[in-house]
Order: structure tokens, then sequence, then C-alpha cells
């Protein structure tokens, strides 16, 4: 099932921030890729300068992922549950990073095993089962259910955007997710589980040939399903997955660009463009993961990521580590006097 296709950017805006950038008072091309996110902000934004980032906020889904008990992770899954009390509580290392640089974090349960007794009503409000199935031997979500994720993340964008957010990030939480996110990339890509699948939180060799099985076997039982982008989450996505992609695409669809993180928010940055072609336009890649799918995906999205710090934490802590690359864009862009100022006879 797939949407129309997305508008992309403003291309007059994106013209006039071209001749704006050429203009500066700076050598041809020392702004290197600088330059070119501002000039992605302005036509986003629709606006010359770019409009400086006062409001960014991050929304983290969380969900379990019945996989996780079949040998895939290096952790526990009870350690997800743990985690989104972590972030309630703004001690993860995502909060640290958010705080420093200013980004509004909200964390959603779409999926956690666990009733989370005790963590706001608002944290769960959302939430659409306690885990996924296990992909490799059942879908992981029945297509009430994976509807019902989509719609989810969809109004949670909408509320970000009601609140004012100029850039949304996507973060993740779930012990075993990486599992069904080279899943999806793999079916995206039509590719073998052996191509995409990484060791996650560092799993070791003998782990990480089990995790390809299992990723090779879950693919070879949605078989033909996974040329449908939505029929690939009900088969071997998740909840929080779901909810992500629903939340990717309302953002593309309103005119709000996203900085995107690691491989679950690139996986299902693939799944929406899948849904409505040019959703992409509309993404930029905060990070490159240690994850082999992600790369590959970020490929096929043409995105090139900001940031190569070898981060695998997840959370959304490379797109909000690379939240001040974007600021410094809409600095110069906006700030640098134009050579014509200078040197107004020349």
């Amino acid at each position: 099932m797939t949407s129309p296709a997305i508008a992309p950017p403003s291309p007059t805006a994106r013209a006039a921030a071209v001749e704006r950038l050429a203009g500066l008072a700076t050598p041809a091309g020392a702004l290197g890729r600088l330059g070119d996110v501002g000039v992605w902000l302005s036509a986003a934004q629709g606006q010359v300068p770019p409009a400086p980032l006062e409001n960014v906020r991050l929304v983290i889904f969380a969900g379990d992922h019945g996989v996780a008990h079949h040998g895939v992770s290096a952790y526990p899954p009870a350690i997800t549950g743990a985690m989104v009390r972590t972030f309630v509580a703004g001690r993860a290392g995502v909060s640290a990073l958010a705080a420093a640089h200013g980004v509004h974090v909200r964390v959603l349960d779409l999926g956690v095993d666990d009733d989370l007794e005790g963590v706001p009503d608002a944290v769960r409000a959302h939430k659409v089962r306690r885990g996924s199935g296990a992909l490799h031997l059942e879908d992981a979500l029945g297509a009430e259910e994976t509807a019902r994720a989509l719609a989810a993340g969809r109004a949670v964008a909408a509320e970000e955007i009601a609140a004012g957010a100029q850039l949304l990030l996507s973060g993740d939480m779930g012990i075993g997710n990486t599992t069904p996110a080279a899943a999806m990339v793999a079916a995206g890509l039509g590719l073998p589980a052996a191509e995409v699948v990484g060791r996650g939180t560092g799993i070791d060799d003998a782990a990480l040939d089990h995790k390809v099985r299992v990723v090779q076997q879950a693919l070879d039982r949605a078989g033909n399903r996974l040329a449908d982008p939505v029929e690939t989450l009900s088969a071997v996505g998740s909840a929080d997955l779901a909810a992500t992609v629903g939340y990717l695409l309302e953002a593309a669809e309103r005119g709000v660009p996203v900085l995107l993180d690691g491989l679950m928010s690139v996986a299902c940055a693939l799944t929406a463009d899948r849904i409505a072609p040019g959703a992409a336009a509309w993404f930029a890649a905060g990070h490159r993961s240690t994850e082999p799918a992600q790369s590959m995906a970020l490929d096929k999205l043409g995105l090139e990521p900001l940031l190569d710090l070898g981060l695998r934490l997840g959370e959304g802590s490379g797109a909000v580590a690379a939240v001040p690359v974007l600021r410094s864009a809409v600095a110069v862009l906006r700030d640098v006097a134009l050579l014509a100022e200078l040197m107004p006879d020349a």
C-alpha cells in the first residue's frame, strides 16, 4: 500500500539559498557541508536565510520485540522498561545530550512488554500491545495493530508540530530492535540477511551468525508480502517502528524537516519513502551508525550523515549530537556578510 508522492522542499527557496551561499564573503566551497545543510533548511522552511532552530523536538518510540528472546541481543528485554523510566527521569545518555543542546525530549511506549506502573499516563497513551511477535516465527503485528501504530506516530508528529517544532528528531528504545530494522532494510532493498545484519549492542561472532539466520528466516517467512511497505511493518516490524514511520510521514507531508538517528530511524525513513515517494527529501541524516544496514539505506535515500563518531547508543543520541551542526549551518547563511556588501563596486 502506497500514498501519493510528497512535494519536495521549496525549489524557489533552494535556488535563492544557493545564490546567497555563493555570494557570501567566504571562498567558494569553503563552507563545505555546512553550506549544503543551510540550503536544505532554507528550502524546508521556505525562506532565505533560514530561521534559527529554537524549537527542536525529539520523540523516542519504545517497544519490545519478541525476537529478543531468541538470542539476537547482548542484553535482556527487561532493559527496555528500565530505560523508559530512565528517560522519564531525564538521566539517559540522550537526556544529557538534549539538555546540552536545547532539545525537547518525549518518550512514548508503543509496545514495551511491561505495564510501566508509575510512569506518567502520557507515556503510555499510545500503547498498541505488550511486545511484538517473534518475526521469524510469526507476524510482528496484526494489520489492525499496524494501522494503530502508524496513526499514533502521525498523531504524535502533529502534536509536536502544533507545539512549534521547527525540526523533529526520531529516537528509539527496544532491546533487539536492530533485528526488525535490518529486516525492514532488507525488504526495502531486496537484499539477503547476510548483507544487512550487524552486531547491534555488541554480540559476538556466533550470535551474529545466529542473528543472520533469524532475519533470513523472517524474510523467507514473509515472502512476497515484503513488496508492500505496510505489510513489511506487519510481518517483520514492530509497533514502535511502525509508529516511527507514521511520525516521519506526517512530518514530511506537513513540510517539517526531520533529522534522523541510527539504524531504526533510517529503516523507518526508507519504509516511509516506500509508502510515500519523496518523503526522503524532508530528511537529513544525523550520524552514521556502526550497523551496515543503516549505510545501505542511507545510500538508497541519497543521504550523507553529518557525523561519524562510531555511535551505537540509539535513543536519538546521534541526531541530537548533530543538532549544533544544523544550527551552525543556519548561522553562516544568516550572519556571514555578503561579498557585495563588503565590495559594492566589485
